[in-house]
Order: structure tokens, then sequence, then C-alpha cells
């Protein structure tokens, strides 16, 4: 709740900075007539979001920095580690913006009420979280196994990540439902605030929430019982998973729909681990770019799930028909995914820079790492999106809540597309910098 109070804080005290920057900003949209909406509040809001959002991303990059120890005694754990980090982002963003539609459309109350909406919602959140904490392991196991990686203990590999998400669970939760009712009641659009900042929280809480699940693993120290104890589990999700589809009601709805999606982005999250784990010579050596991987990847996902909360609450409404052809309202939000772009990757490249100084780890040319964020964030967010927009224009088409369809799709996309470019556009960068 510390980082919930302290985003709120500075959220109020970061006002009159973000004023006067939406006022630069508006003389110069002014100019080249590209908004005609309240443009003002949703840069003001989203920008303070992302910011705060590069602290969460910027720690847990740090952590992942330092637990080079833990990934060479454990194999393989580099590989479900995106897919874990996404995991969060997908199950508790889109959680948060089915509450935000809810609040939009007046369906839910912003006061702390028992309602049949937030116990459906959280019944589901919590199903899914431990659903596809089974199912990370299960997959990474396999892609293991299919390009000879390194793999550790099954059993532990398993109890891991299933131990992981019931610790995150306890954490993500309430935090999500207090940042979507908290934001509204204040008088602020909470699909300009809430996706990025749970996928920031997600982000921080993911890598401890493991390194708790490790410890608990290794403290057991028996074989047997870390079997009985995995099997109990397992026992439970699958018995918890038949009652969702069974019951009646909003619970049914949102797990029928989202375990799909979300078990194709836990495999491309898996995907993700296994191409950074087949570059782990690269990026174990370079503690730079090991550290940037989350930040980088959350915060792209953080601008893109933006603009993910903003259609689906546009489609719902109806300010935006689901054409092919993206309309005047779409374009503008749009550019404004751009402008954060924009503004964020310079300070992040710079918070960086500056984090790894402090810590006494060497890192790349600031030119270089400025070159290396900003080309590939700026790759990610063009490809990005046209990606969600269509992604959410042909879920309203086929009858699908986007709430539950584009958010966890397109973190998981974004992320993908964040890791390889990153990747790829260091590896030429470096190398164009070495001759």
């Amino acid at each position: 709740m510390v980082f919930v109070n302290t985003s709120l804080f500075i959220f109020k005290e970061s006002n009159t900075f973000f004023k006067l920057l939406s006022e630069k900003l508006k003389a110069l949209i002014k100019r080249f007539n590209v908004f005609k909406f309240n443009y003002q509040s949703v840069l003001k809001e989203g920008l303070i979001a992302l910011v705060i959002c590069l602290v969460g991303g910027l720690l847990a990059g740090l952590i992942l920095g330092k637990m080079t120890y833990f990934l060479e005694i454990i194999p393989g754990l580099l590989v479900i580690i995106p897919g874990s980090i996404g995991l969060r982002g997908n199950i508790y963003g889109s959680f948060s913006s089915r509450l935000n539609t809810n609040l939009h459309i007046g369906t839910l109350s912003p006061k702390f009420q028992k309602s049949s909406i937030l116990i459906d919602n959280s019944a589901a959140a919590i199903i899914l979280t431990l659903l596809i904490s089974l199912f990370l392991p299960i997959v990474a196991i396999i892609i293991c196994i299919i390009f000879n990686f390194e793999i550790a203990n099954f059993v532990d590999f398993i109890l891991i990540s299933v131990l992981a998400g019931i610790v995150s669970t306890f954490i993500m939760l309430p935090v999500s439902m207090f940042i979507s009712l908290k934001s509204y009641e204040n008088g602020w659009d909470p699909d300009n605030i809430t996706t990025p900042l749970i996928a920031a929280l997600g982000d921080l809480f993911t890598l401890p929430s493991i390194l708790i699940g490790i410890f608990i693993v290794f403290f057991l120290d028996n074989e047997i019982v870390k079997i009985v104890i995995l099997a109990i589990l397992v026992l439970i999700i699958i018995l918890s998973f038949i009652y969702a589809l069974f019951k009646e009601g909003e619970i049914k709805k949102i797990v029928s729909e989202s375990t799909p999606v979300l078990l194709f982005t836990s495999c491309l999250g898996i995907f993700s681990g296994g191409f950074i784990n087949n570059s782990s010579a690269i990026l174990l050596n370079n503690p730079t770019l090991l550290t940037l991987i989350p930040l980088f990847s959350g915060e792209n996902g953080n601008i893109l799930s933006i603009l993910c909360a903003r259609l689906s609450s546009a489609l719902h409404s109806g300010f935006i028909d689901p054409t092919l052809k993206p309309q005047k309202n779409t374009l503008h939000n749009f550019a404004i995914m751009f402008i954060f772009a924009i503004f964020i990757l310079p300070v992040m490249t710079l918070i960086v820079y500056v984090s790894l100084l402090l810590i006494g780890v060497e890192p790349l040319n600031f030119i270089e790492m400025l070159s290396i964020i900003f080309i590939s964030g700026i790759i990610v967010v063009s490809i990005m999106v046209l990606a969600i927009y269509y992604l959410s224009v042909l879920s309203v088409r086929e009858g699908l809540d986007p709430d539950n369809i584009v958010i966890p799709l397109s973190t998981s996309l974004t992320d993908l597309a964040s890791m390889v470019t990153l990747t790829s556009v260091a590896i030429f960068i470096l190398s164009v910098a070495i001759l």
C-alpha cells in the first residue's frame, strides 16, 4: 500500500508541473490542429502515471540484474520470468479495465461496498492467476526440452511458479481494486492511470514473489513433501477452474473468454523467455541490457495499455465505432501514445544510466543507450498501436469483451516485440560502435 499511497501523493503534487507542460503542448497541438478533445487530462494523468511506473520498472530491472545467482543455480528460470511478469499485468490490467468500464457506465460504485461485480471479478482474477501460474512452468519445461535448454527439477520449477502466483495475488488484487475505485472517486479518468500503474506493480512484485517461492521451495528441502504440496495445489486450481466454468454470472464469462487468450499469451511470454535465455551469454555479461529488459518492455506495455483501456471504454460507450478504418478520435489517441513515448524514452534512459552509476555498475555509453532505447521504443509503439486497434475492433465485432481480450494480448505482444526489438537493436548498435 506504500507504493499506492506514494503514487497518489506524487500524482497530486505533480499536478502543477504537468498542467504547465500540457499548456505548452496545447499551444503546439492547436498550431497543428491535432486534437479537438480533452487531451489535457489525458496527457497530464497519463504522463504522471507513466513517470511513476518508471520507478517500479526500474526497481524490477535492478532486482533482475541482481538475480544472476538464482538464474545460474535454477536453470530455465530466465525462460519463465517474462511470462510471469506479463501474467500479473495481463490479469490485473484486465481486472482494472473491467472495473473502469463498470464505473464509467454506472453499474459499479467507487465506494468499497460488497457487490456481485467486485466478487465475480475478484474470484475470476484469483482463479486465472493460479491457473496460468501452473500452465507457465509446464510450457517452459516443454520449450526447454525442445530447444535443449538446461532445466531445473520439474517439481521445484512448477512449485516456485505456483507459489509466486499465490504470493502476488495477495498484493495485486487489493491494490488493483484500490487504484481503480479511488482514482475514479477522486475525479480522475481511471483509463489513463490504472492500467499502467497496475502493470508497473506487476513488474515490481513479480520478481520478489518468485524469490519468495524459491526460498519456500529451498526451505522445504524434502522431495515427498514438495510433491504432496504441489498435488494439493494442482487439485485446488483444477476444481476452482471447473467451478468457475459451471457457475452462472460474470465469473463464467470472464474465465471462459480470458482463459484461451491467457494461455496463448503465456506461450508468447515463454517464447520471449526462450529468446532471452538463448541470449543469456550476452545478457548476463551486460547488466545494462539485463536491467533494461523489464523496464523497457514494461513501460512500452504501460503506454499501450492506456490506449487499450481508452479504446475499450470508447467502444463500450459508442464514442468510437468498430470500423476497419481508424476514425479521427482514434488517430488522436494514436498521436498521444507517440507523445508519451517521445517524452518517456529519454527519461527512462537517464534514470537507468544514473541508477546503474549509483549502485556501482558501469553502464553503456549514454548516447548508445539512448539510441537503443529510443529507436526500439518508437518501432514497438508504431507496430502496436495498429495491432491494438484492430484487436479491439475485431473483438467487438465478434461479440467479445475487449477488456477480457485486448489487454492480455497487447501486453504479451508488446513484451515479445519489445524484447526482440531491444535485443536486436542493441546488438546492431553495439556492433556498429565496435567498428
